[in-house]
């Protein structure tokens, strides 16, 4: 079997949910991630920054729209994965501001995806994908970047049906 990476960059601290403001331990997208890995048997590797995001819902967002306006690309914590060891990258995310935190252009830019098949799903609680998948298709351009699955935030804990299925109609 072809060697995957789940990827993910998650959120704690305070979250959006379906009109209401929750603090969770679990950030949405490290819960989905989760699902990739146990249905994959893959490698599992959290994208983080040097520099936290703040647990306050309306900081954290106010912090991800200049970062984008910015085009910023945030420092990331750790040693990152050698893409060059795997076939498939499972990317995860939230989708803040109609596409992926800034950290994951960070990530996607820091390798080669070139000929590696990329997997992009997303949490959220409205926007889907946005335009997330063009977004990586621009910074990967010589990579096979599947179509995503967008989970609503608010319900990822009941996903994992969801996100077995759409791995095993990528061939894993």
């Amino acid at each position: 079997m072809a060697k995957t990476l789940i990827a993910y960059f998650s959120h704690t601290g305070e979250n959006y949910f379906g009109g209401t403001i929750k603090n969770i331990t679990k950030g949405n997208t490290a819960v989905v991630a989760e699902f990739a890995l146990k249905a994959t048997g893959g490698d599992l590797f959290e994208i983080q920054t040097v520099k936290v995001y703040p647990v306050n819902y309306q900081e954290c967002c106010d912090e991800a729209q200049k970062e984008g306006r910015a085009n910023a690309r945030p420092e990331l914590k750790g040693t990152l994965p050698n893409i060059a060891e795997y076939e498939t990258i499972v990317l995860g995310y939230p989708c803040w501001w109609g596409t992926m935190p800034q950290a994951v252009f960070t990530f996607l830019e820091s390798a080669d995806f070139s000929g590696k098949k990329i997997l992009p799903f997303c949490t959220h609680e409205g926007s889907g994908m946005g335009r997330s998948e063009n977004d990586i298709k621009k910074l990967c351009p010589d990579a096979d970047v599947a179509k995503g699955l967008a989970i609503n935030g608010s319900s990822c804990n009941s996903a994992e049906a969801s996100v077995k299925k759409w791995l095993s109609s990528n061939g894993l």
